[in-house]
């Protein structure tokens, strides 16, 4: 978990990634030596808090003082949509990538953060269990009411917009809120999901209170559990969709929606 390729040396063919350790300060002084910048996208989504603090608080902490010793020219970093000051209590991971945003921001290198919402892709992420759910159980389970909105988007724009932030001079020092071009209830997309996978079965909501009962037994449960309590919380805390269109406007990216992201996955 804590190895990842993760520090970046990009040059004007193309990058070459770098293996380090989160954990470690030295080897992130070896990760950072000779780049220009730095792209960030180290996270943990479940684990102790101090778990948290250790690799995505202090890590990061870590690699800006490396970055700032290697005199880094940029830095890119990857948080979470939902991330605020009034959401870094909810759970340890909003509070783990609200203090990186911090980090970051008081550096003194120039910097662009990203907040994206759901990012779909076909191999990767949360959609494939999605899509697994969808076609193997006989009825589709939603959480709660299945009202709040998300803002799917697809991973490659996600990796166009940290491309292009690498040399963009309007991106310098803000940060930017990513979402598709569709804002959906979580009831839209499991239907959107099954219309693309051709399956006919009904959905039924499930109340808060039981999946919180199940989600306290699969979390502690090895390898990467889909459901947890916090996920859970941050679930609650409302719709998970940009509040304006500075990434669309500042990069003029396009953006794939939200049916052809299904139909690419199925």
């Amino acid at each position: 978990m804590h190895n990842a390729k993760r520090a970046s040396k990009l040059g004007a063919l193309g990058f070459e990634l770098v293996d380090g350790d989160m954990t470690s300060p030295e080897s992130l002084r070896r990760a950072v030596e000779g780049c220009d910048t730095i792209i960030h996208l180290v996270a943990i989504r479940q684990g102790p808090r101090e778990q948290f603090r250790r690799i995505m608080e202090q890590g990061t902490r870590d690699l800006v003082d490396a970055a700032k010793a290697a005199g880094v020219r940029r830095f890119v970093l990857m948080s979470a949509l939902g991330t605020s000051a009034e959401t870094k209590d909810v759970v340890p991971y909003y509070h783990a990538k609200w203090d990186m945003e911090q980090t970051v921001a008081g550096s003194g290198i120039e910097h662009v953060t990203f907040r994206p919402s759901f990012v779909f892709g076909a191999d990767g992420g949360i959609l494939p269990t999605f899509k697994r759910i969808a076609k193997l159980t006989p009825v589709t389970p939603i959480t709660g009411r299945g009202t709040q909105r998300i803002q799917p988007i697809w991973v490659d724009d996600v990796a166009a917009y940290f491309s292009a932030a690498v040399d963009q001079p309007e991106a310098a020092n803000r940060v930017f809120e990513l979402g598709g071009p569709d804002l959906v209830t979580w009831n839209e997309l499991w239907e959107r999901l099954k219309r693309a996978l051709g399956v006919r079965r009904p959905s039924v909501h499930v109340p808060m209170a039981f999946m919180r009962a199940n989600a306290l037994l699969t979390e502690r449960l090895p390898g990467n559990i889909p459901l947890t309590r916090d996920l859970l919380k941050m679930l609650e805390a409302g719709d998970n969709v940009a509040s304006n269109g500075d990434a669309v406007d500042t990069f003029g990216i396009p953006l794939v929606p939200l049916d052809e992201q299904l139909r690419r996955a199925a």
